[in-house]
């Protein structure tokens, strides 16, 4: 079972659920790990505005809310992959979901097909 960070969530899910998945980058990162296994490097290149100090914050919160899993090969260069855990795969329909709606209603909406 997972540590709260905040143990006042007056029984709300909704309140967890966010605590664990919310700010600006974490749903991103679950969602570029629905693709498969990354690197840190590559999670930077897909997201050129977050910054490194900030990726590897949201990483650790992730792991440590048991929603990503950190391997570390013992090897020089260090090589470290990030992947979905059983319960950070959970959240692919819930993401999906909130890309489709991102898509039809917060995204700017196309006029005959030009973007």
């Amino acid at each position: 079972m997972r540590k709260q960070r905040h143990t006042n969530y007056t029984d709300c899910p909704v309140e967890a659920a966010l605590d664990m998945i919310g700010g600006k980058w974490k749903a991103v990162i679950l969602f570029r790990l629905f693709e498969g296994t990354k690197r840190f490097n590559e999670l930077r290149r897909l997201h050129p505005n977050i910054t490194q100090r900030m990726l590897t914050n949201q990483l650790r919160e992730l792991e440590r809310d048991g929603l990503v899993h950190r391997e570390v090969y013992p090897q020089v260069p260090p090589k470290v992959e990030y992947s979905l855990t059983p319960d950070g795969r959970t959240l692919k329909p819930v993401l999906l979901a909130l890309k489709r709606w991102g898509e039809g209603q917060a995204l700017p909406k196309r006029v005959g097909g030009a973007a």
